[in-house]
């Protein structure tokens, strides 16, 4: 039988990503408080393609991300690529995992206990011997606008927003641990579940919490300034404005190794990363 994948391609043309996007597939992922939690990603896998190969087997993909283990972690996404580079006979290999998150959070006064939802993206690349892993967690947050508050007899506005964390890290961190952050940035947590009392408690919490995009994102970056295991980041705060026909936003990206600021041109006009694998 004719292979027709493996034949010579003569246009001198390589591929720089080659591969499958968005499939389904369960994963065990760490969880603070239960050990483990199970969710589902939606997994895009290439790799680099010389330009004289016509094609790449496809099936290699699949099976690659089947033999793996479940859990998939900071510590295990080097190993994927490392297997998926042997069995494709590539130089460079790329994995993107997305997938939702559910963090347990008590509402502050009566304490009942709701399910939140975060997104979580696991970017992982290797070129070459050089391994990158980018993972970035939106959790969304509360913001009321100082300005509002300030000309208004009554009252002020506020929205749900969304901050957005993009690191580099050097050491493991809890997804916890980012939704804490960005709580602490907000001018209030977001909860699923609020009795009266509760939600008595978060709308003045607010009131007396104002703060701007560019208030949270500097809280946010200080965070991540402050934290040693954080190499470099990439924060963003996004408000979905109540009163406005539009969203504002603001982002602040530093390499902690270098003390560098990105150029102007690497400045993303949106907070969210919609490269695919």
């Amino acid at each position: 039988m004719r292979d027709v994948q493996n034949e010579t391609d003569n246009r001198n043309m390589a591929i720089d990503r080659v591969g499958i996007r968005d499939i389904s597939w369960p994963i065990s992922v760490p969880d603070r408080t239960n050990g483990t939690q199970e969710t589902v990603a939606q997994v895009s896998l290439s790799v680099s393609l010389p330009q004289d190969y016509r094609g790449t087997p496809m099936s290699r993909f699949v099976e690659v991300l089947g033999a793996q283990e479940k859990r998939v972690t900071f510590h295990n996404m080097e190993g994927l690529l490392v297997t998926l580079k042997e069995r494709l006979k590539a130089r460079d290999a790329h994995a993107v995992f997305d997938f939702p998150y559910f963090i347990t959070k008590a509402a502050p006064v009566s304490g009942a206990k709701g399910r939140l939802r975060c997104d979580v993206r696991f970017d992982a690349a290797l070129r070459g011997d050089d391994f990158d892993l980018v993972t970035t967690v939106t959790s969304p947050i509360q913001t009321l606008c100082p300005c509002s508050k300030e000309i208004s007899q009554f009252g002020a506005h506020n929205q749900r927003a969304h901050a957005v964390m993009e690191v580099r890290l050097a050491g493991f961190v809890w997804l916890e641990e980012f939704v804490q952050m960005a709580d602490d940035c907000a001018s209030a947590p977001i909860y699923s579940l609020l009795k009266r009392e509760d939600e008595k408690y978060v709308t003045e919490r607010a009131y007396e919490n104002p703060r701007f995009v560019e208030d949270s994102v500097r809280e946010l970056a200080l965070a991540m300034q402050a934290d040693e295991r954080v190499v470099w980041y990439r924060v963003s705060v996004t408000s979905h404005e109540s009163i406005h026909n539009h969203d504002a936003f603001a982002v602040i990206e530093r390499d902690k190794r270098t003390g560098s600021i990105p150029s102007r041109e690497n400045l993303p006009c949106s907070p969210r990363r919609t490269e695919e694998g």
